[in-house]
């Protein structure tokens, strides 16, 4: 049986040429996996075939290894792929979970280099995905191989999914999503879940729920110089704002909780963007639209918030009178016209955080493994959304995360990441086999 202390011996450090090679040939398909539908569809099979080339000599397909490899497609070109390293003692699994083959768009133009093929500068690996997360993929692609090249006797099987369709849900049931719905990962809720798409080195623990509002605002067109016979909907947009911003930071307020996971923010409402139809200068628009999102951390109910936003809005509607105006003849409502202003919103697709569980081996592994190979270990949450990794905890995954690229260059022009950092993950997982082996 091979011991716990000479696991990490065993795997050594990350091969550097074979990763940039590796991580090279998955660069050069980034241009046909970016996903941003319906004009931008990723073929995710073209990783898919690189990593089969790296993984396959050491798999039970060819003879040549212990790897069993399953490569599930629900759409055609988008495949996933499931590399299992088979342990010893029936149950005892971890597994390395959200290396997604798809990526953001990149416009070539906005680039300093060419975001479709890897160029090097020093420790920097540039090029879109390097980061987020062909760099990952590259990554544990080296460490299953590592494992079929070496063959450790472990009590732990270690699982590999590679997913298709994380950038973009609007085609669903092609990932992650269709996998859990087949009961194709069911025997890794058996043991820790390490979702491997997040940035910095540092265990992320927390993470936000998103709720995309539109408020659309119904006034009353007319000459700018005769605004008493106007009701102004980008004033009525400005107050109604305002005071459903204050409201909803009322009723949920910084929670205790968002210390214990070090979240940066906590839960915030505010627009980002802002529509109206056109006109002249000299015109006071009939209707406008304002956008944003709330960013909710996980220790509030997404549909309570989205209740009490409706709330705000029917309640606004009833005394519209009330709001502030701006100037003595600002008004939203015209009592001989028999017309008010109108408040309403709607809300698109919306996701829950995550709390990941502090109490869970994995997350202590994790942690050691973080302070042995980085030098520390500072667990971190932010709200940035991550919904397939909530779905997994509702499923019943104890789910961890972690990820070896830059929060800086995280969906950014000029994207890159460090040869250093991605030798230090290789360690850090190293040692995460190696702990649970106890």
């Amino acid at each position: 049986m091979t011991t716990t202390a000479s696991v990490k011996q065993i795997l050594g450090d990350l091969n550097k040429d074979s990763f940039v090679t590796l991580l090279g040939k998955l660069i050069g398909e980034s241009k046909y996996v970016q996903n941003n539908p319906p004009e931008l569809i990723p073929e995710e099979d073209r990783i898919v075939n690189h990593v089969l080339d790296t993984l396959l000599p050491y798999s039970t397909t060819t003879g040549g290894g212990p790897l069993i490899i399953n490569h599930v497609t629900y759409k055609p070109n988008r495949g996933n792929l499931i590399v299992e390293y088979p342990g010893t003692q029936p149950g005892k699994i971890l597994s390395f979970v959200g290396m997604h083959m798809d990526v953001v768009t990149a416009n070539p133009d906005d680039w300093e280099f060419d975001p479709f093929s890897l160029s090097i500068d020093g420790d920097k690996l540039r090029g879109r995905g390097t980061t987020d997360c062909l760099g990952h993929v590259a990554l544990v692609s080296e460490l299953m191989r590592r494992l079929g090249e070496t063959k450790p006797q472990l009590k732990s099987t270690v699982v590999a999914v590679f997913i298709a369709s994380e950038e973009n849900s609007s085609i669903p049931g092609v990932g992650v999503d269709a996998l859990v719905k087949d009961g194709l990962l069911d025997k890794l809720k058996k043991g820790p879940l390490f979702w491997i798409d997040t940035a910095d080195k540092q265990p992320c623990i927390g993470t936000g729920g998103s709720i995309p509002w539109k408020l659309h605002v119904t006034g009353k067109l007319f000459h700018s110089g005769l605004p008493h016979k106007a009701i102004n909907p980008l004033e009525l947009a400005m107050e109604a704002l305002k005071e459903i911003q204050s409201r909803f930071y009322r009723d949920f307020p910084a929670h205790p909780k968002e210390q214990v996971y070090e979240f940066a923010t906590p839960s915030t409402m505010k627009p980002t963007q802002w529509f109206y139809p056109g006109g002249g200068i000299n015109q006071i628009p009939g209707e406008c639209t304002v956008s944003g999102d709330v960013r909710l951390t996980p220790f509030y109910s997404v549909s309570d918030a989205m209740k009490k936003l409706q709330e705000y809005v029917d309640d606004l509607n009833a005394n519209i009178e009330k709001l502030d105006g701006r100037g003595p003849v600002s008004k939203y409502v015209l009592p001989d016209e028999n017309l008010r202003g109108r408040i309403t919103i709607t809300f698109d697709e919306a996701s829950s955080g995550v709390a990941c569980d502090l109490n869970s081996r994995g997350f202590h592994v994790l942690c050691k493994a973080t302070k042995e190979e980085v030098g520390h270990v500072k667990p971190y949450s932010i709200t940035g959304t991550l919904p397939l990794i909530r779905d997994l905890q509702d499923e019943g995954f104890d789910v961890q995360t972690s990820g070896y690229g830059l929060m800086a260059t995280y969906h950014a022009k000029n994207e890159y990441c460090l040869l250093s950092d991605m030798c230090q993950g290789f360690r850090v997982f190293a040692s995460v086999i190696a702990q649970l082996e106890d």
